[in-house]
Order: C-alpha cells, then structure tokens, then sequence
C-alpha cells in the first residue's frame, strides 16, 4: 500500500521565494491604477468628459468642467460588475466567474450666479465620492508543470518527492480604491473655464493565495503540500489637479488637465510575507509553521501563525490629460480624452534603503502610458443614447500588444422633469501572465489569464 504523506505549510518572503502574492511593484502599480468609475453617463462614454464638462463625474477628470453646468445638480449611481477569468496553465484552462456590486459614485455640483456685474458670470462648488478600483476578485489555476517544488517532509527527510503530479493554485482578493474629490471652478465671459480640486485617496487590499502541490518519489509514495499566503494593506493619501476648458465657439472647444502625484504618507501592511531582521530594522527572509498528519504514522504537529506590521510611504505618477469636444448644438456631440501617465515615478520612502532595488525597478521596467477615450451622445427629445471607446497601454516596458486594456461602452438616458435617469454597460478585456511562483529560480512557465471584465451602471441624478 503506498504511504500517503500529507504537508500543510505557510512559507514566504516577500519578494523572492516561492512568493504567489503580489509584490511591492505589483502593488504600486495596482494602487497606481484608476478603473473611471462614475456616473453611467459618464461610463456610457468611456469617460471622455476632459473638455465637455457639465457631468458630476467629469470633475474627476478636469475640475474646470463643474461650471460648465448652469444649473447644481446631484447624482447617486449604482454598479453591477461581473469578471470572467481564464487561466491556462500546462494546456489545462480554468474558468472561474464572479459577481459584484457596489455604490460606485454619490455626489453634487452646486452652481452660483454672481450676484453683481462681472465677467466671471458663475462659479460652483463640487464634492464627491466615487469608487477608484474594485479589488474583489477570484480565479484558480489548475494543471501540471510536472515540477515538484514542496518535494522534501520535514519528518521524512531522506525521501525525495521530486515527480510532479498537480498543482492547484487559488487567488482571492478584496478591497477597494475609492476618492472624496472637491473643489472650486469659475467661467470667464462664459469662454474660459477654469478650475481646482482637492482629492482624499483611500485604499483597503487583501490577499490570501492558496497553492497545492502533489508530488511523488520514485516508489510510488505521495506528498500532498499547501502553502497559504495572507497579506492586507490599507493607506490614506491626497492629490491636487487644475484644469481648463476653453469654448472657442458653440460648436468646438478643449481642455487641459493636470493631477499631481498621489502621496501615501502612511501605508499600513499586515501580513505572513515577511519576519523581523532587527538587524535593518525590516521585514526580510521567510516565516513559516507546519501543521503534519499522516495516513498510517504518527508526526508531532507545531503550529502557530505568525503575522507582522510594516508601515511605509508611497508615491504614485501624476497625470496629464488634454482633451476636445465637438458639439453639434442640441443633437449631439463627440468627445475625446488623451492621458499620459508615467508609472516609473511610483516610489516608496526614498529614505529608506529596504525600497532601493524596488524603485530602481520601477525606472528600470516600467514607462510612460498612453489613454485614449471617445465617447458620443445624440438626443432624441427626452431620450439620449451613448457609446464610447477606451484603451489604456500597460505600463510594462515588455508588455505584449494584448496586455493593453481595451474595450468599448454603451449607454441611454431618459430626462423627466427635474430628474433623469440613466444607464451604461461597458466591457474590458485583457491578457496577463500570472507565476503561481515568484522566484526567479524556479523554471516553471507563467500562466496565461484572460481578464473580461463586464459594468452595468444606474444613476439617478436630481437638477435643481
């Protein structure tokens, strides 16, 4: 009868052992990014609203665009997300398929007439809160490299498992990005529009990996291995963007928009990735406790999971955004955005020698992105009917053409009274390789995952 060995360990480092989480470059990349949630208008047209203006959402992208509104108004908007991942690893393919929704944007713009003769005719004030990035999210990987990795018990140390039979790896995460924005703008001679904002960042992310390994010896005896892996962050950061929107006539005009960085001055992580050094004052090396059963022997078990606290600084890139609009008098418009984003800024504490190598990374593999997003609305009395396009490059300098985010939007609005209604679905896809191990000196291939990501947006927005 062959003798099943069963092996339940939790071990890490925090970038360079057999690490399935994400690491610190991972992470500013991902609290870098910005998904353009808003107001399902706003959504219907990918978010292409730098120079229209007049949208509670488009003060997200140009501060100038709230007194394009002549009249205050406030939104509530709901969102549906449904995310479809496929993984291929060693020619198996896994399917896995999630559901969520959220309160994605709450918010108003109020609009103010001056009171005496002057050529600045009107100002508004904006707040609001809207969802950044939704983190929760689910995905398997399945199939065989036919590496044996966990291939050694620790009770049974003279017995190698080096043949490998499966590996099954589990991601989920959760958490959220989300911004309070608010600011002032003004118009001159109903031309120039011009404006600036204070924004509020916050950020909750969790990991929690679970990989499986099955491996065999040469008699025919197996070890079953898990490994876990627990990380959380949370941090709260400001940014400043300023803006302008200039009406070159009724039918044309632009905008240009700039956001600083964003600076995370207090990033809490709280996670099983990494073990004291007092040696650097930092988490280093790899902490790990076992807990072992067999089928037909006995093995002592020593448990107790250990999880440590870090806190450090981050920086993520700034944001540039010129923008157009055409606008065919009540029938219609088109609208586009250009976004330029340079993600080798991201930094952590500059001051602190542990981040060296990761910022070097960061100037070393990461570039300047590029955003495009259009966006149309044609009106049919009280009806108006949407669409738009978006694409976003990847910020890896060695990214593949279908590693760019893409996708396209379409949506419908119906007015009554002092109140519409709107509605928006938008669709994204991209590819991305995912190692299920993150050392260097493993030669196991990366899995292919195909993200197709889905958005059903409702808003309900009140006009004064």
């Amino acid at each position: 009868m062959k003798r099943i060995l069963t092996l339940a360990i939790t071990i890490a480092s925090t970038l360079t052992g057999y690490s399935q989480s994400l690491g610190y470059t991972d992470l500013g990349v991902l609290f870098s990014k910005d998904d353009n949630f808003g107001t399902a208008r706003f959504e219907a047209m990918s978010g292409a609203f730098g120079a229209l203006g007049g949208d509670i959402s488009a003060f997200s992208i140009n501060p100038a665009g709230s007194v394009v509104a002549k009249s205050s108004s406030f939104g509530l908007t709901f969102n549906s997300r449904n995310t479809e991942y496929k993984a291929k690893y060693y020619g198996n393919t896994s399917v896995t398929e999630d559901n969520y929704f959220n309160v994605s944007q709450a918010g108003g713009i109020l609009v103010f007439d001056t009171a005496y003769n002057s050529e600045w005719n009107r100002f508004a004030l904006t707040f609001n809160y809207r969802l950044k990035s939704d983190y929760e999210g689910l995905f398997s990987i399945n199939g065989n490299s036919g590496q044996a990795l966990f291939n050694e018990h620790p009770d049974d140390t003279n017995n190698q498992f080096d043949n490998g039979i499966l590996q099954n790896f589990r991601n989920s995460t959760y958490g959220d990005s989300s911004i309070f924005e608010m600011g002032f703008a003004a118009v001159h001679q109903n031309k120039l529009h011009v404006g600036a904002g204070l924004k509020f960042h916050s950020f909750t992310f969790g990991q929690i990996t679970r990989l499986e390994e099955t491996n065999e010896d040469n008699s025919g005896n197996t070890l079953d291995a898990l490994n876990i892996q627990d990380s959380y962050f949370e941090g709260n950061g400001f940014s400043l963007n300023v803006g302008f929107i200039y009406k070159v006539n009724q039918n044309f005009r632009f905008g240009v928009a700039y956001e600083t960085p964003t600076w995370y001055n207090e990033v809490l992580e709280d996670s099983n990735l990494a073990v004291f050094d007092p040696s650097n004052d930092r988490y280093d090396d790899w902490l790990g406790y076992t807990e072992i059963s067999a089928t037909n022997q006995p093995f002592d078990v020593d448990s107790g999971e250990e999880y440590n606290s870090n806190i450090f600084k981050l920086r993520t890139p700034s944001k540039l955004t010129a923008s157009a609009a055409i606008i065919f008098g009540k029938q219609g418009l088109i609208s586009a955005d250009y976004s330029y984003k340079d993600y080798s800024g991201i930094t952590y504490d500059e001051n602190d020698s542990y981040f060296i190598d990761t910022n070097q990374n960061f100037d070393a593999d990461f570039k300047g992105t590029h955003q495009i997003n259009i966006g149309t609305e044609w009106r049919f009395d009280r009806l108006s009917l949407r669409g738009g396009y978006h694409f976003e490059e990847s910020p890896y300098k060695n990214a593949l053409s279908e590693d760019h985010i893409s996708g396209i939007s379409l949506g419908l609005g119906y007015r009554f009274g002092n109140a519409k209604f709107d509605l928006s679905y938008r669709k994204s896809e991209n590819n991305s390789a995912y190692n299920i191990y993150n050392s260097p000196n493993v030669n196991v291939d990366s899995a292919e995952l195909v993200n197709n990501t889905s958005r059903i947006s409702a808003t309900l927005t009140f006009t004064l």
